[in-house]
């Protein structure tokens, strides 16, 4: 019965430093940045790059299949570019990730689901759902950047986090 109490114990305590860590980024970003400058030109002109680890593959392959009409615009692109940004984005999705938020990404997905926006994951829906819908209004969930000021290096960390018109989220004033 001691031993059971023990690893009982011990499984609380793992868990809790697990969650308690699950905004520490000092052993890296929580998804791998992009480092692919086609894809950072390409996207970037319209939209925040959103790294590929933030989707899994299929989501990928799914708006990747239907560029011309990308959210209500044309973002169609050459044959050879469509083909490289693909195999970019498959090949970087959050199934093949062991960065730590496109595993959680993926454990929040079930099998038969593929978001085409961010807005779709629940690992991110939850992560937000402290926010008003005024916090919101103006700024929407599907820019990152606006609010992670380190999105760009693969960072989330609420550390960073500046909800414009709002301040800092850690500001308690």
């Amino acid at each position: 019965m001691k031993t059971l109490t023990t690893i009982t114990m011990v499984s609380l305590l793992s868990c809790s430093v697990l969650l308690l860590a699950d905004d520490d980024e000092s052993k890296g970003p929580g998804v791998v940045p992009v480092n692919n400058p086609l894809y950072a030109e390409e996207c970037s002109a319209c939209h925040f790059a959103y790294q590929p680890g933030l989707m899994p593959a299929r989501s990928w392959q799914k708006i990747m299949a239907n560029l011309e009409d990308h959210f209500g615009e044309n973002a169609e692109l050459e044959a050879e570019e469509h083909k490289a940004l693909t195999d970019y984005l498959v090949k970087n999705a959050a199934d093949f990730s062991k960065h730590k938020r496109s595993v959680k990404i993926m454990r929040s997905l079930s099998r038969d689901k593929t978001p085409v926006r961010i807005t779709e994951i629940p690992y991110i829906v939850r992560k937000h759902d402290e926010l008003s819908a005024k916090m919101v209004k103006d700024n929407p969930l599907s820019y990152c950047d606006k609010c992670h000021t380190s999105a760009d290096t693969g960072s989330y960390s609420e550390r960073y986090i500046n909800i414009p018109g709002y301040g800092s989220w850690d500001d308690d004033d």
